[in-house]
């Protein structure tokens, strides 16, 4: 995607995203920082959110509350705020990489459309306004959310270490799943901890194939991914994440959900699931970077097939 108007616009962003019809110009710089013009990226954090919450509803006797509304907005804010404080990070921490990469030259950052100083004033605004969101969650909850931050702060580096920074970004991506779950419960058991790592097995189907675009320019400067781990292999490993990911998130049901309903509802959860990330493998071409964009954006969708479902079950 190119900018013939020198607008500003980054190169993966599309042409209808409204950071660039309808944002202030001097706030467009910063939404872009955030990738607030590609919402993709905040929908796959906040879909694990709804999971664990829908999820420990479902499997709670006594059912949903008014509480249980306000975490579900407050999740969908702070996912949008958390999503862009990470990728302020990134992009600070990545400036370098992404001046020489073509698809991430284009980034405000390495474009001169934020100066670094800029971009850490971002940040902090970004996660004192997240961490307001935390405060109204129970005491368990806001440690989790802590926590988070670890991972989140490790990701950017991952790529210069290991072949498998999928792996870190799911750490970070699906901690929504914990957050979720415990902000009805106030704890954690085994359920969302597999529906955890189910949503990590779903990000290196998801990221591996989002990579392949890049693949090219990561071996010219040497970052590491799963994409060029894989090579052209990538088709099968990207099964056995997709059977991965459905038979632990149907695990977590099963964990999770006793009355037969309910149960049986959440399955068709992860059955659903797992077709939408077939009809996407089916789908895959590992060199059309134009067929591997559109099928990250399309785990969007995907995602949210388990969250409508479930909290179908979480009605019964």
């Amino acid at each position: 995607m190119t900018d013939p108007e020198n607008t500003g616009r980054v190169a993966d962003a599309t042409d209808l995203n409204w950071v660039d019809r309808f944002a202030p110009v001097w706030s467009r710089p910063y939404l872009r920082l955030s990738r607030a013009d590609r919402p993709a990226g905040t929908w796959l954090l906040l879909i694990p959110c709804w999971w664990g919450l829908a999820l420990a509803v479902a499997g709670d006797p006594t059912g949903a509350t008014l509480l249980d509304l306000w975490i579900a907005i407050g999740c969908g804010i702070g996912a949008f705020l958390m999503r862009g404080a990470g990728c302020t990070w990134n992009d600070i921490s990545d400036r370098k990489i992404d001046a020489q990469v073509a698809r991430t030259k284009s980034r405000p950052i390495p474009s001169g459309q934020v100066t670094v100083k800029q971009a850490f004033i971002w940040l902090a605004v970004q996660l004192l306004l997240a961490l307001m969101i935390l405060l109204s969650f129970n005491f368990f909850t806001i440690l989790l959310g802590f926590a988070a931050m670890i991972p989140v702060v490790i990701y950017p580096f991952a790529k210069r270490f290991t072949w498998w920074p999928q792996v870190f970004l799911g750490i970070a991506f699906n901690w929504g799943a914990l957050l979720g779950w415990a902000a009805h419960t106030g704890s954690l058991t085994l359920a969302p901890v597999v529906l955890y790592i189910a949503g990590i097995s779903w990000t290196l189907f998801y990221d591996t194939i989002y990579a392949h675009q890049d693949k090219e320019d990561d071996a010219l400067i040497g970052v590491k991914s799963t994409a060029r781990l894989f090579g052209n292999a990538t088709r099968k490993w990207l099964f056995g994440f997709e059977v991965s990911t459905v038979l632990l998130m149907a695990l977590a049901i099963i964990l999770a959900i006793d009355d037969p309903a309910p149960l049986l509802v959440g399955l068709l959860a992860a059955w659903g699931f797992g077709l939408h990330l077939m009809w996407q493998l089916k789908r895959l071409d590992i060199d059309d970077p134009d067929i591997c964009m559109q099928l990250f954006r399309e785990n969007r969708d995907a995602g949210l097939v388990p969250v409508v479902l479930l909290a179908i079950a979480a009605l019964i």
